[in-house]
């Protein structure tokens, strides 16, 4: 899932909890691609981001998820689980475990006398943010970004006003934290820190409005700052600019001036409506 908001609990300044290294990699062995030159999977397989760390399960979900989002599974014949364990050389309680992930995101279905066959993009949660990473490294990747910038327009302005009303003043301490770490990242060079700490401002500012439909939202929030690009979303070219607008938010929500947040939260997405689409490598898990 996506970057959760962390405790307030939690002191300032805490730079280790955003650290730069990639995750250690996970002591078993990745899954095998999918074989065969002329295969559709093996063409997906090699194109396939799955991230270390994740487990023979969480690799599978990953891959074949990522393989039917671009078209490249499951689009002329149904998915044969024998198959799919053989390939991957998994057991069968792994790909069993994997398609009911794929199946509980809408993505494919399991029936009597059919087997299992992809569903139509209809049917997919578009809102969840596995499906949408995959959608944004997939062909889909302009229409997913447009789609996701036109939803934050729409969320984040209406939460930041909403937050300028309820005075939470732990939340607003955790946000200037944010502003401090992203200033101290910058400084650095140190664009994975600032990204990582800009989607947990995100995600507490979404927290502070208290709706707890709007929060349910924090996640797709979180999934376009990591697949979006650009230097607001996804933070792959921080700028004062953008630091500055975060704490003109921050200002307004400490004085209560909800008028001033949603203004200073619609100053802060233009750039990301405007700006030329640039997808950084997919997120870790």
């Amino acid at each position: 899932m996506m970057t959760a908001a962390r405790s307030a609990d939690s002191g300032p300044g805490e730079l280790d909890r955003y650290p730069c290294a990639e995750a250690p990699a996970d002591e078993r062995a990745p899954l095998r691609s999918w074989g065969g030159s002329n295969s559709e999977l093996g063409r997906a397989s090699r194109r396939s981001t799955a991230s270390r760390g994740r487990g023979l399960h969480g690799q599978l979900v990953q891959q074949l998820g990522q393989m039917i989002v671009s078209g490249d599974l499951g689009a002329d014949r149904p998915l044969v689980p024998e198959e799919i364990g053989q390939r991957f050389e998994v057991s069968r309680t792994v790909v069993r475990e994997s398609l009911r992930v794929l199946e509980a995101k809408g993505l494919v279905s399991a029936r009597p006398n059919v087997g299992t066959r992809v569903r139509p993009v209809s049917d997919w949660n578009l809102l969840d943010p596995d499906i949408i990473e995959w959608r944004a490294f997939g062909p889909q990747r302009d229409d997913q970004r447009r789609e996701l910038a036109q939803l934050r327009w729409t969320i984040e302005p209406l939460a930041a006003r909403l937050a300028a009303g309820h005075g939470r003043e732990d939340i607003q301490q955790r946000l200037g934290e944010m502003i401090e770490i992203m200033g101290h990242a910058m400084g650095h060079g140190d664009g994975i820190t600032f990204s990582r700490a800009d989607a947990e401002f995100h995600s507490l500012l979404i927290q502070a409005a208290g709706n707890r439909m709007l929060e349910h939202l924090s996640g797709i929030v979180s999934a376009a700052l990591h697949v979006s690009g650009g230097p607001v979303a996804g933070c792959d070219r921080p700028t004062e600019v953008s630091l500055g607008h975060h704490a003109r938010i921050v200002e307004a929500l400490a004085s209560g001036d909800s008028a001033a947040s949603e203004a200073a939260m619609r100053q802060l997405l233009v750039g990301h409506l405007d700006g030329e689409p640039v997808v950084p490598a997919p997120r870790e898990h």
